[in-house]
């Protein structure tokens, strides 16, 4: 059964005021919530309003429409206690016939799943419904059965054929799609792997799609925590193939998969300067990449990078030191994810600005960051100051465009042990810039 609330928040409109006189008008989504940052989009823009989602600390998937015009929020229930896990947060994509299908999976197990949301005016999902995507023949190749992450994209140059990225199949980014706005969709397809094949290493990969026929792609070796070096590559889909940043086929869809040696090389990670993992990516006007990663020369302090791609290389910046892990380790014990840092987000249409947390005076804080020469300089503004809890993963709604008022949507931590174990909020901004 689905659960629908419409609620008016004073919160949700209250105003504060930084340091340059813009107003912000920030409030709180819901004081139940959680995500990770590698299903995405976790919010995007429909008809104006925001729609995005969480899960709550017992477990429970939840979808929420913000809109702005109206001051209303609006919560619905997509799934009744799923599992206590961060990892489970829907992911969404509208459809061509002006739907929107929010999907998501448990952590590590073997299910996907998806809601529907027929009308986004009346904010109803439909019961969530088990998409089967494993493959005999990809099993046998690379045997290990699991699923975690859903990253749905729409591609109107491909008949508006939706595409969904996750970690399945053999522990690896696998890519399924549909042509009938989500109602029936491909067996997996591994898209990454190394060779010989390991079904214990896992590329960790951020996705962004132009709407239009390309989707971006960057990606680790594997988890920084596992890997001694822990590298960055690019690649991107675009009409059936894969290519390197300079336009280069990598393979065809019906040659998958390729190895990260065959993609763009962002950094090299080395025992010096640190290994990576990967916060986000974009793309700038001419529809070249703009990725955010870490460095970790060690596990107190995540360098923040920005690394464009100009047509002939890559401009590679230091941003800033974000300072250690932000999950609050107990007494006694050594940190489970001592590579969880604060967290960075580009804008979906205007690559020049990123919102990042980073640690100030020992909380972590939500910032705007804005350069006007490939990240070479900054102009920053805080959007949070002096708080109580540490405030991290901020993201930037999809679709949102540049001459639009800027929303950032990100976690407030009350408690965060681990991602099973969390007492989170969700917040927001809507500024004009």
């Amino acid at each position: 059964m689905n659960l629908k609330v419409v609620l008016t928040l004073i919160i949700f409109f209250s105003l504060a005021f930084t340091g340059k006189s813009q107003a912000l008008k920030t409030g709180m989504v819901t004081d139940d919530g959680s995500w990770c940052w590698f299903s995405d989009p976790r919010a995007i823009m429909v008809d104006g309003n925001v729609i995005t989602g969480w899960v709550k600390a017992n477990g429970t998937i939840e979808a929420a429409k913000l809109d702005f015009e109206n001051e209303e929020l609006s919560v619905t229930e997509l799934y009744f206690m799923l599992e206590p896990d961060d990892h489970d947060n829907p992911a969404f994509t509208s459809t061509a016939s002006g739907s929107v299908l929010a999907m998501y999976t448990r952590h590590s197990k073997r299910d996907i799943f998806i809601n529907y949301l027929s009308d986004p005016g009346d904010f109803s999902f439909t019961s969530p419904q088990l998409i089967n995507s494993f493959s005999d023949e990809q099993l046998a190749l690379y045997p290990r059965k699991t699923m975690t992450y859903a990253n749905p994209f729409r591609l109107r140059s491909e008949n508006n054929r939706i595409y969904c990225f996750g970690r399945w199949t053999g522990f690896k980014p696998n890519m399924i799609w549909s042509d009938d706005d989500g109602a029936s969709w491909s067996k997996s397809k591994v898209v990454i792997t190394n060779y010989p094949f390991d079904s214990n290493n896992r590329p960790y990969v951020k996705y962004f799609s132009d709407g239009q026929s390309k989707i971006h792609l960057v990606f680790t070796d594997g988890h920084p925590r596992d890997e001694a070096t822990n590298s960055v590559y690019y690649t991107y889909y675009e009409k059936g193939a894969f290519y390197n940043a300079s336009g280069d086929l990598i393979v065809t869809e019906d040659q998958l998969p390729f190895e990260p040696k065959d993609a763009s090389i962002v950094y090299t990670s080395n025992l010096k300067e640190g290994r990576a993992w990967v916060a986000d990516i974009g793309q700038d006007a001419q529809g070249n990449p703009v990725i955010l990663y870490t460095r970790s020369p060690n596990e107190t302090n995540h360098e923040y990078w920005y690394a464009r791609y100009t047509g002939s290389g890559w401009v590679d910046q230091k941003i800033c030191d974000s300072g250690p892990w932000f999950p609050q380790t107990p007494d006694g014990r050594q940190e489970r994810e001592p590579h969880y840092f604060g967290g960075m987000s580009i804008h979906p249409d205007n690559a020049d600005v990123i919102y990042l947390s980073r640690q100030v005076n020992g909380v972590f804080e939500i910032e705007r960051w804005e350069t006007n020469d490939l990240g070479n300089s900054w102009k920053t503004e805080a959007i949070t100051s002096k708080s109580e809890f540490d405030n991290v993963r901020p993201y930037l709604p999809r679709g949102m465009k540049a001459e639009d008022k800027e929303v950032v949507l990100w976690m407030q931590n009350e408690k965060y042990i681990h991602y099973t174990d969390y007492k989170s909020s969700i917040k927001y901004s809507i500024g004009e810039y």
